[in-house]
């Protein structure tokens, strides 16, 4: 049974211009809905550079993308929007009203006025790891994310890789699993250091199990693993009883369902104006990495200009018949307010 929502606007991407989007959209009393195939907001920032230093960020002469993500998510809180995370946009369909029913590969579908696609390079999609024949059990035994921990218990668990990810998900798995085994191919990780201390304190008390080598093969039948298939370093294989396993081998960014939604396109990227950067779709708008027109530049700061220019074309969809009047922070009151400074 399809859940379905009303919203003012739908964002897809929950990256720092989708996240500047409720910013400038909050201000003119726009309720925005954020769609996002990652398990936390951020985008790139958070998912691929986290600790990465950016240094191009107007009055911050340097910043982490988790830092930069931080500051964000408190810019809009006053704002309230709603998160769908490790959800997939599988369709847009425009109404006989011009609004727009939107779906995600969760069962939802959302009915709203505006769409705005903020997703970066495309969709993250996670990498496959080169086991054979690992399709037939994905979204049955295999998961590349976890979206209910409740699907794990009393299972026997193999999460496979050395990134936050896999440690952050070894941990918050191990207390309801029947057993939880980590492989990494080696003994080194990328992960945060009190994760990996945390990870090795359970391995020590004998609650967990690590090891180092790779998967070769799956066993079982109708989507189910029973057994993982092992070679550890030595090149020794042996068989690990199995019933989830969870892969973190990174992710790769690709424009996925969004090539097939209609829009004008210009080399893979999706092509807008520059006066409220709207496609070629009414109603519809694209701002951040995945736009393009005369000029662009791929730059974080350029996604926020635009995320404003949008936002006064956007509000204007959503509010027809109201007079809107441009207002500065410093000096509204009534924005002020929005913003709970005042």
């Amino acid at each position: 049974m399809s859940e379905t929502i009303e919203a003012d606007v739908v964002i897809v991407g929950a990256g720092p211009v989708g996240l500047f989007a409720v910013f400038e959209l909050g201000l003119l009393d726009v309720r925005c809905h954020l769609i996002d195939i990652l398990e936390k907001p951020g985008g790139q920032c958070a998912e691929l550079y986290p600790e990465k230093p950016i240094y191009d960020i107007p009055a911050f002469p340097i910043i982490t993308g988790d830092g930069l993500t931080e500051n964000l998510m408190a810019q809009i809180k006053p704002f309230d929007p709603t998160f769908h995370l490790g959800e997939q946009v599988n369709g847009i369909e425009r109404l006989e009203d011009g609004s727009f029913r939107v779906t995600t590969d969760a069962d939802k579908v959302f009915l709203t006025k505006v769409v705005v696609i903020a997703a970066g390079g495309g969709s993250f999609q996670p990498k496959r790891p080169p086991v054979p024949a690992i399709e037939n059990f994905e979204g049955k035994s295999v998961f590349y994310s976890v979206r209910k921990m409740e699907a794990f218990r009393d299972h026997d668990i193999l999460i496979v890789g050395g990134g936050d990810s896999a440690l952050d998900w070894t941990l918050n798995l191990q207390p309801i699993a029947r057993s939880v085994t980590l492989m990494h191919r080696r003994d080194a990780f990328r992960a945060a250091p009190d994760s990996v201390n945390k990870m090795r304190a359970l391995v020590e008390a004998g609650e967990m199990k690590l090891m180092f080598g790779q998967v070769t093969g799956l066993e079982g039948a109708d989507g189910q693993i029973t057994h993982a298939v092992i070679a550890d370093n030595d090149d020794n294989e042996h068989k690990l009883p199995t019933t989830r396993l969870l892969p973190f081998f990174g992710l790769t960014m690709k424009l996925g369902p969004i090539a097939n939604w209609g829009l004008n396109l210009h080399e893979n990227l999706i092509k807008v104006d520059t006066e409220k950067f709207q496609t070629s779709e009414p109603g519809i708008f694209s701002i951040g990495d995945i736009n393009w027109y005369p000029g662009k530049l791929k730059l974080i700061l350029s996604g926020f200009h635009e995320a404003a220019l949008m936002a006064q074309a956007a509000s204007r969809i959503v509010f027809p018949d109201k007079k809107i009047l441009f207002q500065y922070t410093t000096s509204s009151t009534s924005l002020q307010k929005k913003l709970g400074v005042a």
